[in-house]
């Protein structure tokens, strides 16, 4: 009982999927008409001009993008930010910079000692300055602005100023480029502000700039920018080396503690760098307040302090309540004095991230998309070079994730590669379309109908390559023949044509792969066979002049063949039969002559007798 049970409820439930997925499929294929219909009606008239004008277009639209908002480069930084975080490996730090924070510890610390909390005194950074010169540090950057001097400690004041003009360059201070509209009122011209090259050798403009400086006449003259712009998306990749101020450039921070004060080795640097951002191997760091005490007050005691002798050293606060935080693609809040440290880790270690110029990538795009439009307005591309427009794409994707991982080069191909991609699958899908038509897909003309179109006529076409080419050659030229062919259906036939008589790639593919049938239909004899004999002598026509271009070492031969369906029997499964009858009868004709000017066909012959069994 249970048994029966349960078939009857599968038997109920398959009855009823069977029927939704009938009327689903209906349904769906109805929607398809109501679409693929109109574009088919627009590729017969719009025809193979449909892929230059689209090439077209889409270049423009890449020429376009690289002048205005570079959506491509926008694209790209999000995959970078994503490689970024996946690879298997990352850069370990050189041991050549320490970062130096002032962190919450160290602002407690001397809380609780009654020394005040945050902003320091002067005095006190005195303090980690002079410990820094004894440890024997190569270079100190100050993250931190000392714009206007103190109102109640002129002492401290003039000791940190003490100790900039003493270190002779070695102490580096922080100043900020203003924004541009307030360099109209600036009397101080580019090319007298601190640490400022020339961009050529006869700088021929020295417009004022306004810059935020330190108070100390020293550590104004060893002062450099830390100003950081980020990018669209407000994530920070790239870190400026300098800020272009006419033909004069003032340099960052970091910049400026790699070179020195020597103009001739700013210049020799770029505008900007991409760090190699890592996320599980940061920076050495330190606690101020350890360095100050000369003991461990801030961490475990078990924690050491890193080697700073022959070091360079960037000095900042990271206490989260100081809101010096940067975004970047591993850390949403970096300190920025990190971000510092990182661009000078680039730097002295030479490991910035190398991406080729931002032209690259619409120039891979622009000959990739006119590739497209080339291939396809010859003939729609055999379906194999899908195959290899998607490995080769994976394999440009490989290199470049290895180039990143490994190597620290990123290839920005990956938007260009989508955008590619995409151009591609749009000129599949019309030539789909146009295929659709060309093999009497329903979905774009109407299907066969015995009624209306009682008299057949087809045309059975196989290529024969010359004598004497080797197998490859053989192949090479058939290709190219399948290609011409499918270019003649595309453009618009009234006949039906069989192209693949076998599923492609099949077993019995290589034995039929060079045949392929044209039927006609009309109502009458004389229309149908005016249709046939006017397209096989385009065609014959159409094929003359593209061997005069590119020879195909080869011969077209057709067998033909007319018939008139029977009309007793009016219904779709008898008028299926006959058709298959009339396909057999031509694929079997033994008798076959070359594609000529002027094609002929042989006697109609009725339907039921010798010609179609």
């Amino acid at each position: 009982m249970l048994r029966q049970a349960v078939a009857r409820i599968t038997g109920l439930f398959n009855a009823v999927t069977s029927r939704l997925g009938y009327t689903f499929i209906g349904n769906w294929k109805r929607g398809q008409k109501s679409y693929r219909r109109p574009l088919s009606w627009l590729t017969l008239r719009l025809g193979f001009a449909f892929y230059p004008l689209f090439a077209l277009a889409a270049v423009g639209w890449l020429g376009w993008d690289y002048c205005h908002d570079r959506s491509l480069g926008a694209a790209e930084n999000a995959v970078f930010d994503q490689v970024i975080r996946w690879r298997p490996d990352q850069p370990s730090p050189s041991g050549q910079v320490v970062v130096v924070e002032i962190d919450e510890c160290s602002i407690n610390y001397y809380r609780a000692r009654g020394e005040g909390g945050w902003p320091w005194p002067r005095s006190r950074h005195a303090d980690l300055l002079d410990a820094l010169d004894r440890a024997g540090a190569r270079a100190v950057g100050y993250d931190i602005l000392f714009s206007d001097p103190s109102t109640q400690n002129h002492e401290a004041d003039a000791i940190l100023e003490a100790m900039a003009a003493g270190a002779k360059g070695r102490f580096v201070f922080a100043s900020a480029r203003l924004a541009t509209a307030y360099d109209v009122d600036s009397t101080l011209r580019v090319s007298n502000a601190p640490s400022a090259f020339p961009l050529h050798a006869a700088p021929r403009t020295d417009p004022t700039v306004a810059l935020l400086l330190p108070y100390g006449k020293a550590m104004r003259q060893n002062s450099a920018l830390v100003n950081i712009d980020r990018s669209d998306d407000g994530i920070l990749r790239d870190v400026p080396l300098r800020v272009a101020v006419g033909d004069y450039a003032l340099p960052s921070l970091a910049l400026r503690l790699v070179t020195g004060p020597d103009p001739a080795q700013m210049a020799r640097y770029p505008a900007s760098l991409r760090i190699n951002w890592r996320m599980h191997s940061p920076l050495p760091m330190v606690s101020a307040a350890n360095l100050i005490e000369g003991r461990t007050v801030c961490g475990g005691p078990g924690q050491t302090t890193p080697t700073l002798k022959g070091r360079t050293v960037l000095v900042g606060y990271t206490a989260a309540g100081l809101n010096d935080a940067k975004p970047t693609p591993v850390n949403y809040a970096m300190a920025g004095v990190a971000v510092h440290a990182e661009a000078v880790e680039a730097l002295l270690n030479h490991t910035a991230v190398w991406m080729p110029p931002a032209s690259t990538k619409y120039l891979l795009a622009m000959l990739l998309v006119l590739l497209t439009g080339y291939s396809f307005y010859r003939g729609e591309p055999a379906w194999e070079l899908d195959d290899v427009f998607v490995a080769g794409n994976l394999g440009l994707l490989l290199v470049a994730f290895i180039g990143i991982s490994f190597f620290a080069i990123f290839l920005d191909i990956f938007a260009a590669l989508g955008f590619a991609g995409l151009c591609f699958g749009l000129c599949r899908s019309y030539a789909q379309t146009q295929r659709g038509r060309a093999i009497g897909n329903d979905d774009y003309r109407d299907e066969y109908d015995q009624a209306e179109t009682p008299w057949l006529a087809l045309a059975r076409l196989r290529f024969v390559p010359d004598p004497g080419l080797d197998a490859a050659q053989a192949e090479r030229r058939l290709r190219e023949f399948r290609r011409r062919l499918r270019r003649f259906m595309y453009r618009g036939t009234d006949a039906v044509a069989l192209d693949c008589v076998v599923e492609y790639d099949t077993w019995f593919w290589n034995a039929m792969m060079d045949i392929t049938v044209f039927m006609w239909g009309g109502s009458d004899r004389d229309s149908v066979l005016a249709s046939a004999r006017r397209e096989l002598d385009a065609l014959h026509a159409y094929l003359t002049a593209a061997e005069a271009v590119l020879p195909d070492d080869g011969s077209v031969r057709i067998a033909t063949l007319i018939c008139r369906m029977d009309d007793e029997h009016d219904t779709t499964r008898y008028a299926r039969t006959e058709v298959s009858h009339a396909v057999g009868a031509v694929l079997a004709l033994p008798d076959e002559r070359k594609l000529q000017a002027r094609n002929a066909f042989p006697a109609a012959a009725a339907s039921g007798d010798a010609v179609l069994p």
